[in-house]
């Protein structure tokens, strides 16, 4: 099994995609990289500590190869806003991929630049990784029918898996 970490905005929109795709076997909602030591959902809400919203995701290579992932991460955020995704403000909420080997970040380098220049989103080495409360795990799959839910996540999933 590898991993990837990647942050797009809200970790619930992002954990519901990557778990609709083939390969991915396990999304972990979390925190990462920030100066807060086990933070909580309201201390990385201040913007104070650091911390991106980031999904961590665990898949089998021999399926899903880590571009493919990389390709799906920028077909479903706005990797050109800093710090932002949609009504989601803060640094909590950039666009980011935390790498945890050279070919990660490559990869990523590679493709942001084949992207072109208006792309915010930090490539940065994976320091630390908190799962966040147990309440934001499967969180679309648990709370479809709330309305942020209905809203925001439902019709992402729409656009990308009815292309």
């Amino acid at each position: 099994m590898e991993t990837a970490y990647f942050a797009g905005g809200c970790f619930w929109c992002v954990e519901a995609i990557f778990q609709r795709i083939n390969g991915v076997t396990h999304v972990t909602s979390g925190y990462c990289n920030g100066t807060t030591i086990d933070p909580t959902y309201q201390d990385i809400c201040t913007g104070s500590t650091g911390h991106a919203e980031v999904v961590k995701i665990e898949f089998d290579e021999d399926q899903v190869e880590f571009e493919k992932l990389l390709k799906v991460f920028f077909a479903t955020h706005d990797a050109t806003t800093l710090n932002q995704q949609g009504n989601d403000r803060g640094t909590q909420y950039r666009s980011a991929v935390f790498y945890v080997s050279n070919e990660q970040q490559q990869q990523a380098k590679q493709l942001i630049q084949k992207l072109g220049d208006n792309i915010v989103t930090e490539v940065t080495k994976l320091d630390v990784f908190y799962p966040a409360e147990n309440y934001h795990q499967n969180y679309f799959n648990n709370n479809q029918n709330q309305p942020y839910c209905q809203m925001l996540i439902a019709p992402k999933l729409s656009k990308y898996f009815n292309q």
